[in-house]
């Protein structure tokens, strides 16, 4: 499993609270959460090594979560709040770099009812954070179920990207790729770019996403006359399976660093590379590609029947678990979409049923804000009325247009500029306000 078909840890996350670090003045704020991450963090590289030769499973990121920064900084008082907050991204910077993580997540705000004042300042900051940091991850949640969705928020959101982007152009709008918009925000994500410590998370914990693309994959093409009925029970079978090596690898690293280990997350997350793509299992299902229709229906089953054989495994299954569809990252969506077979608003339908949401999709660059947040107003609708998670990470890339291609390189990988709607939303987001909450939200 892990030589022909990928199967790896494909992170550790240690969720760490800078509750404790909080302070009225800029630079001590900065110097607390440097020395908490890299006091409390020192030793996950090393333990991530460890274990990958120890029980011969790649851990291929290990990465480092923290409480949402609008929280511990709004207290500053001896400087401008988005100085305050920059400040803190360049501690959680250096942080990532000193103890060897790929990514530091949690340079968040959550707004789905609302604003503070240290929301408004980290938002502002988020552009100038993402272009002048290379590991850190931001995310804002603009709703819930339980709240409505803020589109306050949501207006502002659309302008925060576009900046986000513009400020890394030479490296096609890269800063986009690192900020996520979410619906139903959870605390214990170990994915990036979304990755927080939430406020209900212990000081310390350590959380594992495991990835099985591969893995599903050969399950599903060593069944091609399997019924649907079947099929669910391979993929559960399978999930099975990959769930219990992440619970044992994550007790493992709870036990060498003394961590309280909290949860596996199984999330079929793919790469570029060939074999370790989720739009090929949906293929494998009977679709010549992924965005035939069909592919909604191929991705609601596969993505219950993981998160049913991860639930079998493991009493503390937590996180986003099910599948994502990531352009950028996945060859057999990348393909799809540069061929015309995948388009935008197929993505959107499949995000209904999938894990997360539109997620790393290439943009032409000059959309407009109110187009983006319109899009991140849709998703969050979906999320809402259904009760679960959904995201957008849209990167407008600068100078590009529809049928450009963007490259980030790594997991993050290549895409094609996809075409969104040319109809003007202007007038719809600028209504702001707050969508009120559904009927789902009355379920005490």
């Amino acid at each position: 499993m892990v030589q022909m078909e990928k199967l790896d840890i494909r992170t550790i996350t240690m969720g760490i609270s800078l509750r404790d670090c909080v302070s009225d003045n800029h630079a001590r704020l900065a110097v607390r959460v440097y020395d908490k991450v890299c006091r409390m963090g020192g030793g996950l590289a090393a333990a991530g090594a460890a274990i990958a030769r120890e029980y011969g499973i790649p851990v291929t990121n290990t990465r480092v979560s923290v409480t949402p920064v609008a929280l511990i900084a709004e207290g500053v008082t001896d400087c401008a709040a988005p100085q305050a907050m920059l400040a803190v991204a360049g501690a959680l910077d250096r942080a990532a770099r000193q103890i060897g993580v790929n990514f530091i997540g949690g340079f968040s705000a959550l707004v789905h009812k609302g604003f503070t004042a240290g929301d408004r300042a980290l938002i502002d900051a988020i552009p100038e954070a993402l272009a002048s940091t290379a590991h850190v991850c931001a995310s804002v949640n603009i709703g819930s179920t339980k709240a409505g969705i803020n589109m306050d928020a949501v207006a502002q959101m659309g302008g925060t990207i576009k900046r986000a982007a513009e400020l890394t152009a030479a490296a096609d709008g890269l800063g986009a790729a690192k900020l996520v918009v979410f619906c139903n925000a959870v605390e214990d994500n170990p994915f990036m770019a979304g990755a927080f410590h939430g406020v209900g998370e212990p000081d310390c914990v350590l959380n594992v996403g495991v990835s099985g693309p591969g893995v599903v994959l050969r399950a599903v093409e060593a069944a091609p006359g399997a019924d649907f009925g079947e099929l669910a029970s391979i993929i559960k079978r399978t999930a099975f399976k990959v769930t219990r090596m992440g619970e044992l690898v994550g007790r493992a690293a709870s036990a060498r660093l003394g961590v309280p280990f909290g949860i596996v997350d199984l999330s079929l997350a793919p790469t570029p590379a060939i074999g370790d793509s989720v739009a090929r299992i949906l293929e494998a299902m009977g679709l010549t590609r992924v965005g035939a229709h069909g592919s909604t229906a191929a991705l609601a089953l596969l993505n219950d029947a993981v998160k049913k054989g991860g639930a079998m495994a493991s009493g503390h299954v937590g996180g986003l678990s099910g599948a994502f569809i990531p352009v950028s990252e996945d060859i057999g969506m990348i393909e799809a979409a540069g061929m015309g077979a995948l388009s935008f608003d197929k993505l959107e339908a499949m995000t209904a049923v999938c894990s997360v949401g539109l997620d790393m999709i290439a943009i032409p660059g000059d959309t407009p804000a109110a187009t983006i947040a319109a899009i991140i107003a849709d998703e969050a609708a979906i999320g809402m009325i259904n009760r679960k998670t959904t995201a957008v990470r849209l990167i407008p890339a600068p100078g590009k247009k529809v049928g450009d291609r963007v490259e980030f390189g790594g997991l993050l990988g290549h895409a094609p500029v996809m075409a969104v709607s040319g109809q003007s939303s202007e007038a719809f987001v600028a209504r702001g306000g707050r969508i009120p909450a559904p009927l789902q939200a009355l379920n005490n």
